[in-house]
């Protein structure tokens, strides 16, 4: 009986050996599988997720400030349209005194003759 436990014990300690050398392997295995991963996704030119995450935000930042700024353009368009749209006296009507431009317009009465104004 003592050879028969004795060849348990070696039978026991060669598969835990064999255990431990499986999984250095599947360490080892592992390691070489990440690398390779890693180097191919190097190679594709891939973004880490947090680079990507800052350009995401910039993004929708600048997204953000060109509806205000088309906002604020459209305000600004509709104002001009306003202003264009209020009519201006022409230069020809602007009269000064005794017609010449910068004065005060002439008079006129409605008596419908074409006469001056009596001089003061």
């Amino acid at each position: 009986m003592a050879e028969r436990s004795r060849i348990f014990d070696d039978v026991a300690g060669v598969a835990g050996g064999a255990f431990s050398a499986l999984a250095g392997i599947g360490e080892e295995l592992g390691a070489l599988v990440r690398a390779r991963v890693d180097e191919a996704l190097s190679r594709l030119s891939l973004v880490r997720r947090e680079e990507f995450e800052a350009v995401s935000e910039l993004a929708a930042n600048a997204r953000d400030m060109q509806e205000t700024l088309d906002s604020r353009i459209a305000l600004l368009e509709a104002r001009i349209a306003a202003l264009e749209s209020i009519p201006r006296p022409a230069a020809t009507e602007q009269h000064g005194l005794d017609g010449a431009p910068g004065g005060p317009p002439p008079r006129h009465d409605d008596s419908g003759s074409d006469a001056p104004p009596p001089a003061i």
